[in-house]
């Protein structure tokens, strides 16, 4: 993807702060954006993405803000939403809460965050931990650094070599959302798992970790293995920290993790689900005045359930 500029707009439109990467637009297009925006929603017609004069506005609304990614190109418009929704986390690290004030009181470390992500309009750095190391909250402390930091140069640019801790611990959490499908018969149309593996890793210096995949696991739909008595995962999604040359080798999740907390991986498993709680409903009514309802809850035997 590329973006010519990225514009931060309050809910009137009025431009709290931008950045001009490729110089290939004329920045005053902008205040065309929100009347096109209202004209649109009066019209049934709302779009994320909008075509004006040749250029195009890709945007997402956060909290009465409006990130704004302006281009002239062709760009895959999946993964500017991608990448605003990222500089939104960004965001929220740095500042806790995103909103009008807080870009505000931080234009300075918006302005060098907006530097430090995009170079001519390609995203660069855009790992928060990355970024913390060498833009703080005082930005005059940029002024006396020596060097960029090492994680930016690095090989393993998400942790840096000098992480020390006095207790070394890692702690691993699988998190699993079960969705369903049921019909108005009480039958389940359609059942899958969403879960994911996330790790908070307070370790010394640049440990290698390594999970060992049951072999009933199977990663590729045209496997060999028999179905019967394999878990087959799909949409799988690695961080970038695991080596995944070798995982393909001898099926190791090996990795440098990042310090702190993260997500080592995600995946989709499409199979049969017994539903955790169950409702069935029964309503008698009687005559015109009265109407009774037989309510009935069952659940699995399960520990640590939260229903959303």
């Amino acid at each position: 993807m590329s973006a010519s500029a990225i514009f931060i707009l309050d809910s009137k439109g009025k431009v709290l702060i931008y950045r001009n990467y490729r110089d290939d637009i004329d920045m005053s297009i902008i205040e065309k954006f929100l009347p096109i925006v209202i004209e649109k929603e009066d019209e049934g017609q709302i779009s994320p993405v909008i075509q004006y004069e040749g250029a195009s506005f890709i945007y997402v609304k956060f909290n009465y803000l409006y990130l704004v990614a302006l281009t002239k190109r062709n760009a895959n418009a999946a993964i500017v939403f991608a990448f605003l929704y990222r500089l939104i986390n960004i965001f929220l690290e740095y500042f806790k809460d995103l909103e009008e004030e807080s870009i505000r009181d931080n234009f300075v470390i918006t302005y060098e965050l907006l530097d430090e992500i995009m170079d001519f309009g390609y995203p660069q750095v855009t790992d928060s931990k990355i970024l913390q190391e060498y833009i703080t909250q005082q930005s005059s402390k940029l002024e006396i650094a020596p060097r960029p930091p090492m994680a930016v140069t690095n090989a393993v640019s998400w942790r840096s070599e000098t992480v020390k801790y006095r207790r070394n611990e890692v702690f691993l959490d699988v998190i699993e959302n079960v969705n369903l499908l049921v019909s108005s018969t009480g039958s389940v149309l359609q059942s899958e798992i969403v879960g994911c593996i996330k790790m908070k890793v307070y370790l010394s210096g640049m440990p290698e970790l390594r999970l060992g995949v049951n072999d009933k696991l199977r990663l590729e739909p045209n496997s060999n293995r028999s179905k019967a008595k394999s878990v087959e995962l799909e949409d799988i999604k690695f961080h970038q920290c695991v080596r995944l040359s070798r995982f393909e080798n001898d099926r190791t999740i090996s990795f440098i993790p990042p310090d702190g907390e993260f997500e080592l991986l995600s995946y989709r498993l499409n199979t049969h689900v017994k539903p955790l709680i169950w409702v069935e409903s029964v309503i008698e009514k009687h005559a015109h005045s009265r109407v009774e309802y037989m309510v009935k809850v069952s659940r699995l035997d399960l520990t640590n359930l939260i229903v959303c």
